[in-house]
């Protein structure tokens, strides 16, 4: 009849909407014969879904198209400001906390010095004080939150969100992060909060932001330990229980007699980590606690630091030369504090890569410093979060609810 709305769309085609959503998630405008033309959907099914994903704000008008006789065509285009994203990076010794909008854009952020091992209700809480203060300086509603990504030192059971015997983390095992933070926001189960190890966000974050066509890349994180974020055929790989990567326990035969803090002898962490080459310094009588004393002896032209970062260049490069055997990726970055040390510590990592890798695994293989910098962490917490929020199983089923 005129006038009467048209009835609610079932949910198959809900799911569908959430798979025509995928296209416009580019940013780009497109008009609806565009649209129909990229999926070979009719016209009419089109028009359908686009005001299902309008009538839920995740696109919007993006004014008219040239008109090639009558009435310019209208553009839609993805709103990614529709809602906001909280991503948290928790450090052994920090929190950095961004807020973006659905593209993954940071639209504000407050970092915090606490050591994660006061245990999580300490650092939850914190973390949960400083995302309100950013939700309401940039003048959002809670209801706006769309979800939480946050990444942890130590190994994460991503399914459920539960760190797994995190060698740094006392209090933390088992502990149902998810459910606490979900708690305190006070919307339960509503709310999607993802965790996931931090050398993993990582990899994803500098993929997303400076690497989106390589398949194949390998995250390396040196700081007060060493971890690998491994991307293969696009997709970040956990592992069986998301120990995936955990290259820093890996031992080394000039490791002999020299104790790791997870009860072995010889670690990479215990030779290569920032902590590790600070000690390695102060035994030969050069003032060092903490990799941030290395980097500034580094800057200041200390011949022995800088032989001290090259040589735990070194000993990283030598255990992903087995890496690179292993897995082929096409670029290694290295990140986390001790990469600011730069070429000095590339330098070590490239020699032992080239020298000990098959040759056709390192043709195309490029070995660089991360671009996202101490932001990587927090720009993968965000992706992490929107890819689930918007894949199109979860769009379907919003739009499903809605109608």
């Amino acid at each position: 009849m005129p006038g009467t709305a048209p009835p609610p769309a079932p949910a198959g085609s809900a799911l569908r909407a959430g798979e025509l959503f995928q296209v416009l998630r580019d940013g780009r405008a497109r008009t609806r014969a565009e649209l129909a033309e990229i999926t070979g959907l009719a016209r009419s099914t089109i028009a359908t879904r686009i005001d299902a994903l309008m009538s839920c704000g995740l696109i919007g008008p993006a004014g008219e198209a040239l008109s090639s006789g009558g009435r310019p065509p209208s553009r839609f285009a993805f709103s990614a400001s529709s809602r906001v994203v909280v991503a948290v990076d928790v450090g052994a010794t920090h929190v950095l906390i961004a807020l973006t909008d659905l593209g993954g854009r940071v639209l504000d952020e407050s970092r915090a010095a606490i050591e994660v091992s006061v245990g999580p209700v300490a650092v939850l809480d914190l973390v949960v004080e400083q995302a309100r203060n950013l939700l309401t300086r940039a003048g959002r509603d809670p209801r706006e939150l769309a979800g939480i990504g946050i990444g942890l030192p130590g190994p994460v059971e991503h399914s459920t969100g539960r760190p797994a015997n995190p060698p740094i983390m006392p209090g933390w095992d088992g502990f149902d992060v998810p459910a606490y933070v979900q708690r305190a926001f006070g919307r339960g189960k509503e709310l999607d909060v993802l965790v996931d190890n931090d050398v993993n966000i990582m990899a994803l974050g500098e993929r997303a932001g400076f690497w989106p066509v390589e398949e194949n890349l390998l995250f390396i994180k040196v700081a007060t330990g060493i971890g690998a974020g491994i991307v293969g055929r696009g997709l970040l790989q956990r592992g069986a229980d998301g120990t995936a990567g955990d290259i820093g326990h890996v031992r080394l035969a000039r490791g002999e007699g020299v104790l790791c803090r997870c009860g072995n002898v010889g670690c990479l962490e215990a030779l290569a980590s920032g902590p590790a080459v600070a000690a390695a310094l102060a035994a030969a009588g050069v003032p060092a606690e903490t990799g941030d004393d290395v980097l500034e002896l580094v800057r200041r032209g200390s011949l022995e630091a800088v032989q001290a970062v090259r040589q735990a260049g070194r000993d990283i490069g030598e255990v992903l030369a087995t890496c690179v055997n292993l897995l082929n990726p096409s670029v290694i970055v290295i990140g986390g504090g001790l990469s600011a040390a730069g070429e000095y510590l590339l330098a070590g990592v490239r020699e032992m890569v080239y020298q000990r890798s098959l040759p056709l695994a390192t043709a195309r293989l490029r070995i660089v410093q991360s671009m996202a910098g101490d932001r990587a962490g927090v720009l993968g917490a965000s992706r992490m979060i929107i890819d689930h929020v918007l894949s199109p199983d979860r769009i379907g089923a919003l739009l499903a609810d809605v109608a």
